[in-house]
This record gives structure tokens, C-alpha cells and sequence, in this order.
């Protein structure tokens, strides 16, 4: 487009430039721009001269914050809308309206919504916990279970498309769904297609509907009359009987399914727990004791449903087994990294063969194969598979159709948004954070240590960052990337930058306090900040569960900086003590009144966690000529 400034440099590329806007006139008398390549760093150093003679344009170089790309751009626009602005004629030497103009741009919020002003003072009045706060809450916002679902089903006349394939309703649509986020799909799904329902069960978690009432989120309720009956169980996220009864239910309305029928399957985070149905002769409590032993030893989630799928007779296909012949639509809200739709709540409509040498082998990992339940031993050592295979492979795959509606890469690119608008340059570092909780607190306090650098960090910094990446989940291609970004945005004087990231650590568990993942990660990566300035001159770091519920408290994670060790020693708190003991929520809420607590209240939602590490803008030191 005519006269648009170039955005800045990616990494790698020469230095970000920026015009000076020559006006020529032409027949259309639209203006449009000859531009000279001028540095940015020289017009940064020739700010002060040309607020001299533009006084009455508001500076304030403490808010470098805004993205280069879009202030530089649209500072030109409005030129373009207004050619009077421009000089007629210029000597080669920057026209000092326009780069004025590029410069202010600079430190300009993005969001349009208000003026200029205003929006820069109701950013700037905001501290980095508050921004922190809104970004998670956006994250969250962009996977509520209406929204997703609504992106999932497009219906027109009795035409249903999912995913690109289209479905003819027929009054002939049943539902099932088990998650934490499932009943506000549910609402929503029957708001779509509910004049085709037929019947619908689905299992949720204890007390939802209440809970959900008490928040004043009817949207997330069934209406009066509704096909579709609610089944509450999985107390602490934990199977229980209630939750097997309603996994019976689901099973008794799948199996009576024909060719004819289509079955609406609604999966999202916690489903695991809420389709309890073990294969034979294995109890519910067996099970339930082998999952906990896990988990208690430091499995991760996919560790986890492997064990679980294994031991399931609606698990891993079991379900679409069920319910074959119908036509099944699955509509997943992801809560497992990287989204592998066979590990998601298990896989119940994800046809896949159990290796009972890989269940052995994770067994064995963590010490438990000695221990088992006679039952479990039976059932891991029948060579024969748990069902009947009906029809070939590919007539299976016409039968079903999973589609991931949601999922924590969505959220953080919406919450990336967000810290857009909110003065900050977002990076994303990935959504598969993993490992335990005090590899993942020292990844995050030495990218803090990294970025913050004044000077050009020893070699042996990035090194370390790097040897973690295994540990962590996050792939070296990644690291390298966001290390280059922070590395380009200290020297260069991009400004504040916020550092995004999702995924799920794990948490040993040595004590018996209360807390999750979310609190003993913060917590420790508070440690990791110590000596390290405060906000908002030093670093602040967010982590918070989806579901709004970090382990079984009503936190769903907190926020911390390089001030916590020392605040909670003056209050007579021994951090590590309370991390011995796994009681991280105990010891934010006795810390300052629990003021660094996340509390988000009903979420109604579940893409696994986000972490979020805001660095403030690093003082450029401007030679004077």
C-alpha cells in the first residue's frame, strides 16, 4: 500500500527503519510517500531535539512498550488521511512532522477503542499484576464452552457441518459428553441442534450446577425440559461411583444406537475421571488406586491415560466401539499437550490397540508393577483384545469423526493479543510445557535472568537454558527463538515483553499439604527470582490453571516476583518448608492476606495451564551527539 512505513525487522534481518515521508500529490490527490531509510536508533536519539519544537506532543519514554509494527504503520495511515500534515518539499533530511509521528507512535497502545489519552492512561495505570491478571483472563475467555462449540457446529436448515464434513439431521441426534467443561458445551450444543435431539446423558463434576448457579452462569445450564439428563460425579476430580453409574448410562444409550442414528459426543478436560467404567474383573477402587499411585509418583497426563485406556472398557475406541453402527461426531476441548486426540480424556472415540508391554513398561518406570492388584495383573496379561473387531479399519474411520474445537495454543494466541494491547510484545514460547515443576521454575527464572540482562549475558547462560529443554518439553528450536526475540527486544529497545507458554507439570508429591501445580510453580519460581529487581523495574511471573482450580483448592494458581522470599520471611514464612510439604496454597493465602492468589472463580473451561512471564522494558542508554 502506498506509503506505508516497513514493519521492523524479524530476527536475523537488518535493523527496523522508518521513512521520512515526502509528499508528492498526485492526480488523485491522494498523498503518497518517496522514503528514505532512516534508522530507528537515530530518530530515538534525535527525540529530544524534536520535542523541543513539538512540545505540546505528549512523551513518555517509559512507555517503549507498544509493537513497532502497527504504531509505525498507523501513525502513517493517519498521514495518508491528512496530506496537509506534510511539508511540500523536503531537503533529505527527516521531516521532522511525520518522524515525530513515527516516534510518538512508538510508544502508543494499540487498541483503537478510545483516544489516544485516554488509552495510554488507563494502560500506564495499570500494574504489571493487573495486566498479567487481564491477559490470563482473555486466555481463558477464548475457550469458554460456547464459543468453541459454536465454532464447531455450523448448522443450516437440517444440514450439520463439523469440520467439513456435512450431516443430515433427522430427529435422529443423541448426545453424550464427560468433562469439566461439558455441560456448558452441552447448553450450547442443544441451543444448535436441539429440535433433532433425541436423549442425551452426560457425566460432569460434583456440584457444577450449583456452583454454576451461584456464579450467575445460566448460560452454562441446561434449559427447562431439556433431552439431555446431568449426571455429577468425580468428587476432587477423582472417579467415584457416581461417576461409574454415569459412565453405565452413557454405555446402556451408545449401545442401542443403529446405522440410522447419529451420536453427538462432547469431550473436554477431566473426562477421564468422569468415565470411570473398568474392565472387569478390575474394581473401580483398584483402579482408582493405581491411578493415584501414579500420579502420586510423578506420571505425566499421558503416562497417566495410557494406564487408564488400558484398564477401560469405554476408553481408548471403547465408546465408538459401543456404538457402532451410528454416525459419531466427537467435538474435543483439548487438555493434553500437543492435542493427540488418542490421549484426550483417553481416547473413547479414538479407535487404538492397547500394548500391554507399554502399560508394563510405565508400570515398571515408576516402581508399581510388583504391587498391582491381582485383577489389574489378569487384565494386563490377556493376550486376546477387549473386543470384537466390527467391520475393516476403514469403514471404522467413516464412522467417526473427532475434531478439536479448543485447546491451550488457542488461548495463548488470543492471550498474545491481549498483552498486545496492553503495551507488551507477545511471545509465544510453546503450549507443551512439561516435567516437573522445579526444572520447569528453573527454565522460567533463567529466561527471566536472560532477558533482563543490561549487559550481553555470559555464554553459559543460554547453555543452561537450552540443557533444560528436555526436561521441560519445550524443543530447542523454540528456545533459541524466544532467547533471539528477548536477546533482539533488550539490545534494540522493543520494550516490555510478555513471554507466553502452556502445558502441564508435574508435582511430586512428598507432603501432605494443599496446593497444585500452578501454586508450587509460582512459588518456586519466586525463589528463582530472588536478587532480581522488582516490578515494575524487574520481572513478573503468572501461572494459573484453565479450569480454574489448581489441585483441590479454589485457587487456580498465583503471582509472583523476585520479592516473595523476602516478603514471606518478614511475615514469618518459610517457603521451602511449605514446598517440602506440597502446601503452596497455604502459603499464599497466609502470605499478605492472599493477595497474590489467583482466583477466577468458575471458569467453565479446561485447556490445561498457562504461564506467563512479563519482562519490563530494559533502559536504552542514548549517547548524546
Amino acid at each position: 500500500m502506498g506509503g506505508s512505513c516497513p514493519p521492523p525487522s524479524p530476527p536475523g534481518f537488518p535493523p527496523l527503519v522508518v521513512p521520512d515521508c515526502t509528499s508528492k500529490k498526485t492526480n488523485t490527490q491522494t498523498a503518497h510517500f518517496s522514503c528514505p531509510m532512516v534508522k530507528l536508533e537515530s530518530i530515538i536519539t534525535q527525540r529530544v531535539h524534536i520535542q523541543l519544537e513539538l512540545s505540546s506532543v505528549p512523551i513518555l519514554p517509559h512507555c517503549l512498550s507498544a509493537d513497532p509494527d502497527s504504531a509505525i504503520h498507523s501513525s502513517h495511515t493517519e498521514h495518508r488521511g491528512n496530506p496537509e500534515v506534510h511539508h511540500t518539499r523536503c531537503t533529505g533530511a527527516p521531516c521532522k512532522d511525520s518522524l515525530m509521528a513515527c516516534v510518538v507512535s512508538l510508544y502508543r497502545p494499540l487498541s483503537l477503542l478510545a483516544p489516544v489519552g485516554v488509552r495510554r492512561a488507563i494502560v500506564y495505570r495499570m500494574s504489571l499484576d493487573m495486566r498479567a491478571r487481564e491477559v490470563f483472563a482473555t486466555a481463558i475467555e477464548a475457550v469458554q464452552p460456547d464459543i468453541v462449540v459454536r465454532r464447531g457446529l455450523e448448522r443450516t436448515g437440517d444440514t450439520l457441518l463439523v469440520n467439513g464434513r456435512s450431516f443430515t439431521l433427522k430427529n435422529n441426534l443423541h448426545l453424550v459428553g464427560f468433562g469439566k467443561a461439558v455441560l456448558g458445551m452441552a447448553a450450547e450444543a442443544e441451543r444448535i441442534v436441539g429440535d433433532h435431539l433425541v436423549r442425551g446423558v452426560i457425566s460432569v463434576p460434583h456440584g457444577i450446577q450449583e456452583t454454576i448457579r451461584q456464579h450467575g452462569k445460566d448460560q452454562m445450564l441446561l434449559k427447562d425440559g431439556s433431552h439431555i439428563t446431568v449426571m455429577e460425579g468425580a468428587k476432587h476430580n477423582l472417579p467415584d461411583a457416581d461417576a461409574q453409574r454415569a459412565a453405565e448410562c452413557i454405555k446402556e444409550l451408545v449401545s442401542t444406537l443403529t446405522e440410522n442414528d447419529m451420536l453427538l459426543v462432547l469431550i473436554s478436560g477431566g473426562g477421564s475421571a468422569l468415565l470411570p467404567a473398568p474392565v472387569p474383573p478390575i474394581s473401580l477402587q483398584e483402579k482408582q488406586d493405581v491411578t493415584r499411585r501414579l500420579a502420586g509418583a510423578g506420571a505425566t497426563i499421558q503416562e497417566l491415560n495410557s494406564v487408564r485406556r488400558a484398564l477401560s472398557i469405554l476408553k481408548g475406541g471403547g465408546l465408538a466401539h459401543c456404538a457402532h453402527p451410528a454416525q459419531v461426531v466427537a467435538l474435543v476441548l483439548s487438555d493434553v499437550i500437543g492435542d493427540p486426540l488418542d490421549l484426550i480424556a483417553s481416547g473413547p472415540t479414538v479407535w487404538t490397540e492397547v500394548w500391554p508391554e507399554e502399560i508394563w513398561s510405565v508400570l515398571e518406570r515408576y516402581g508399581l508393577s510388583s504391587s498391582l492388584p491381582v485383577s489389574v495383573k489378569e487384565v494386563l496379561g490377556r493376550s486376546a483384545p477387549r473386543w470384537e473387531k466390527s467391520g475393516e479399519q476403514s469403514d471404522r474411520a467413516a464412522h467417526v469423526l473427532n475434531a478439536v474445537i479448543g485447546s491451550n495454543s488457542i488461548a495463548l494466541e488470543c492471550a498474545g493479543r491481549r498483552a498486545r494491547e496492553l503495551g507488551f510484545r507477545p511471545v509465544v514460547l510453546s503450549p507443551g510445557v512439561c516435567g516437573d515443576v522445579q526444572s520447569v521454575s528453573r527454565l522460567y527464572g533463567l529466561l527471566a535472568r536472560f532477558a533482563c540482562s543490561r549487559d550481553e549475558p555470559p555464554p553459559e547462560l543460554p547453555a543452561e537454558i537450552l540443557k533444560l529443554g528436555p526436561e521441560t518439553g519445550v524443543e530447542s528450536w523454540d528456545l533459541c527463538r524466544a532467547m533471539q526475540v528477548l536477546g533482539e527486544g533488550r539490545g534494540e529497545g522493543w520494550g516490555a515483553t510478555c513471554l507466553l507458554a502452556g502445558g502441564e507439570p508435574t508435582v511430586q508429591l512428598t507432603g501432605k499439604g494443599r496446593g497444585g501445580r500452578n501454586q508450587e510453580l509460582a512459588l518456586r519460581v519466586g525463589l528463582e527470582l530472588e536478587g532480581m529487581e522488582l516490578p515494575p523495574k524487574g520481572p513478573l511471573f503468572l501461572s494459573g490453571g484453565t479450569d480454574g482450580q489448581d489441585g483441590p483448592t479454589e485457587a487456580a494458581g498465583a503471582v509472583t516476583d523476585a520479592g516473595l522470599g523476602k516478603e514471606a520471611r518478614a511475615q514469618g514464612l518459610d517457603p521451602d518448608g511449605f514446598l517440602v510439604n506440597n502446601d503452596s496454597f497455604t502459603f499464599f493465602s497466609r502470605l499478605s492476606g492472599g493477595q497474590r492468589l489467583l482466583l477466577p472463580g468458575l471458569t467453565g473451561t479446561n485447556v490445561m495451564d498457562v504461564h506467563m512471564l512479563l519482562i519490563p522494558p530494559i533502559p536504552i542508554v542514548v549517547s548524546g551527539r
